[in-house]
């Protein structure tokens, strides 16, 4: 009786549901054992501080009680891998892009001298860096209860621009999940964490090249990195560390 008196309301004045987002896509980890490869793979080792201890070993890997687990760890010996440490990490490069809406990621951090999770976003077609730019939805360091929220351009390190402001910082829970966001308008950038609105970076008039590349497609990238020259230096005794996924959802605004 009461829904059809509001069916009648709505036929009489004509109701209209409020805009806002829809979930169009998520990723719940909900298969034990398996990482779904039409949408995700291992990223490979490179020569940045990010990437360098980089690894395909499953033991770097995992997926259980609905969570992907990231792995950094002393190498226990991999064959021919002579590196100190080694870190695992995953991508949706040239499988799943994301442009105009909103991603949402929740994950526990895990704690260690020279642990350096992070959540970001690089250019889905392929553009000389930086400029195509670099959204980063999340970095943190060591056991830190702040997490860090970036842009890269550009305009930000060739012409090294500093307004609008590129970046900020802002308190989690570091023994706890929180939920890290960023929404893709046009126009503007709006971060997140725990759903309150930590920084916004717009679109702006300007004479100068590359302010806002960040109006095209993206892939998202999930990685536990160990050391380098922003982290410093990796403490063994702290290791392994782990990173606990619970999702990753992405929204439209309807």
């Amino acid at each position: 009786m009461k829904k059809a008196l509001i069916l009648l309301v709505c036929a009489l004045f004509s109701c209209r549901q409020e805009p806002g987002w829809k979930l169009v896509w998520e990723e719940h980890f909900d298969k034990d054992g398996i990482l779904d490869e039409a949408i995700w793979s291992k990223i490979p080792r490179g020569r940045s501080d990010w990437n360098r201890h980089m690894s395909d070993a499953d033991l770097l890997y995992d997926v259980k009680n609905s969570n992907l687990i990231l792995r950094g760890m002393v190498n226990p010996g991999l064959p021919g891998d002579t590196l100190p440490f080694v870190t695992g990490g995953v991508y949706t490069k040239d499988k799943k892009p994301f442009r105009h809406g909103k991603i949402e990621i929740s994950a526990k951090l895990g704690n260690a001298q020279g642990a350096w999770p992070a959540f970001w976003l690089l250019p889905f077609d392929t553009i000389r860096y930086p400029h195509g730019g670099e959204i980063d939805i999340m970095e943190r360091l060591n056991d830190e209860s702040i997490a860090y929220q970036t842009v890269h351009s550009g305009y930000t390190i060739n012409l090294q621009q500093r307004e609008p402001k590129k970046g900020t910082t802002a308190p989690i829970r570091k023994d706890d999940y929180n939920v890290y966001g960023v929404a893709l308008y046009p126009d503007s950038l709006v971060f997140s964490i725990n759903g309150e609105r930590t920084m916004n970076y717009p679109r702006i008039e300007t004479d100068l090249e590359g302010q806002f590349p960040f109006d095209r497609a993206f892939y998202l990238m999930l990685d536990m990195q160990l050391g380098g020259s922003w982290v410093g230096e990796v403490d063994a005794k702290q290791l392994p560390v782990e990173m606990h996924i619970d999702w990753v959802r992405f929204y439209e605004w309807k």
